[in-house]
């Protein structure tokens, strides 16, 4: 048994094509669990839930997490209460979500999440009446290729377990008795190392292309294998990935690579095919090798952040960008001088084309863009010491960025001389903290923007109004 997980007493039905399972149920005896692993807001609200008549459960990772003797992010709870009776049930609600809804139970320090159970996505088109007495319908909605588009059915505990992703995310705690449910083997996949998806992987990864890539993530970051015929479904599809809405896909990207085991994620994408689905034009320049050398900075970088992240540092999305990116957006630059464009035109529109290039599958926002831009021009000013108005420029908003984007990238002894150079400039002129709200992606060399200057002339009273002021 590897470390930090452990083995419990499973009854389990397999069959070679297709598996079932016979719910087991693991009483608090048999299990590690505490309700004080738990926050205290969420034994709060699962008390509430409890003690109200309703089935209250902790769900997903924070289950499966605890049971590895790892610290949970977040508490996400389930129960058989709808929306709107959590939202008369707590003060602190706000339902959130148009897929399906979900409450966010806002709490000084933290936001636990209560969904619904819901039913497993069977496919069937059959309306099932909300139990508010809304009168609604919903039904379960796919595209011609059979992508989930909706599906807000409410369903059992069961139903709710068998329709999440990944067998080792489908483990409940019961608050009624404090035992553990699993519906569907994820103990022993758990106990195992595997991340196996719950029913066929062919459909499941279909049905929503994300969860190729949570189940890299998850592989990557619990240190399992996923299982040999998910693995390859996953190859097989993954050009799917790229059907997923681009904006969803930003947000799991940053998931990845700021997981603190992005350089083993950025693998297992490449293996897979995964990272050629979503970044096509940059995986073709990874694969050709500039001046008989191989490019190598994008798994050196994600070393670094690793590194950085397990050493309790964070990355903003414009730093983590640049840094995977520089030596991409670099080339495409100097690419663009040859046609005699000025370095910083050159830059711009290397950074533009990048955006493009990603829109249809990885929809990077303008704010990020900006900041990778002002990032990126900054390298350039560093290379000028100390060059014009030295003091202005260190005083600009995002410059602590800029500076730590050189700091982390210098690798050559050019590179090193430079930021130690800039360090003890910095030392010996100390900036000004930054002012709250400025602008963080101003260009360096920008000039200072002027005060508007007030009209000096008062403004003329009316005859009606003379002398009605007392």
């Amino acid at each position: 048994m590897a470390s930090g997980r452990f083995l419990f007493p499973f009854v389990y039905d397999t069959l070679p094509a297709v598996t079932t399972y016979r719910s087991t149920i693991i009483p608090r005896a048999d299990h590690p669990i505490s309700r004080r692993n738990l926050s205290d807001n969420a034994v709060r609200a699962l008390y509430r839930l409890r003690d109200n008549g309703f089935l209250a459960f902790a769900v997903g990772g924070c289950v499966r997490d605890l049971l590895l003797g790892r610290e949970p992010k977040d508490f996400d709870l389930a129960t058989n209460a709808t929306p709107t009776q959590l939202k008369k049930l707590f003060r602190n609600c706000r339902l959130v979500g148009r897929r399906f809804r979900l409450a966010h139970l806002h709490y000084r320090e933290e936001i636990i999440e209560v969904a619904t159970f819901r039913s497993a996505a069977t496919g069937e088109d059959e309306p099932v009446d909300l139990t508010a007495g809304s009168g609604r319908v919903n039904r379960i909605v796919k595209d011609d290729g059979g992508m989930i588009l909706r599906d807000n059915l409410f369903g059992t505990p069961e139903e709710d377990a068998r329709r999440r992703d990944f067998t080792v995310n489908a483990l409940c705690y019961n608050i009624a008795d404090f035992s553990i449910i699993d519906y569907v083997g994820g103990l022993e996949d758990l106990d195992r190392g595997i991340i196996r998806t719950i029913g066929d992987p062919a459909v499941r990864f279909v049905e929503d292309p994300v969860r190729m890539l949570r189940a890299i993530r998850f592989a990557a970051l619990l240190g399992f294998e996923i299982e040999a015929e998910n693995w390859g479904t996953l190859v097989q599809l993954s050009h799917h990935c790229a059907n997923a809405a681009p904006p969803r896909l930003y947000e799991e990207m940053l998931k990845l690579f700021l997981s603190g085991e992005g350089e083993r994620c950025y693998q297992l994408l490449r293996r897979s095919g995964v990272f050629a689905a979503l970044f096509p034009a940059v995986n073709s320049w990874l694969e050709t090798e500039t001046e008989v050398f191989p490019h190598v900075r994008f798994g050196r970088a994600l070393e670094l952040i690793d590194a950085r992240i397990a050493a309790g540092e964070s990355f903003s999305p414009s730093l983590l960008l640049t840094l995977l990116f520089r030596e991409y957006l670099d080339e495409q630059a100097a690419t663009c001088r040859k046609g005699g464009v000025s370095p910083q035109d050159a830059l711009d529109m290397a950074v533009a084309r990048f955006v493009e290039e990603l829109a249809p599958t990885v929809l990077i926002p303008n704010k990020v863009v900006l900041g990778m831009r002002g990032i990126l021009a900054g390298q350039r000013r560093f290379a000028v010491t100390p060059g014009r108005r030295p003091l202005s420029f260190i005083t600009r908003p995002g410059f602590e960025e800029t500076f730590r984007c050189l700091q982390l990238m210098a690798e050559s002894p050019e590179e090193k001389t430079l930021h130690l150079w800039w360090e003890r400039y910095l030392a010996a002129n100390p900036p000004p903290p930054p002012v709250e709200g400025e602008n963080e992606t101003a260009s360096p060399d920008a000039e200072p923007p002027r005060r508007k200057r007030r009209n000096r002339h008062r403004r003329r009273r009316s005859p009606a109004t003379e002398g009605s002021l007392t």
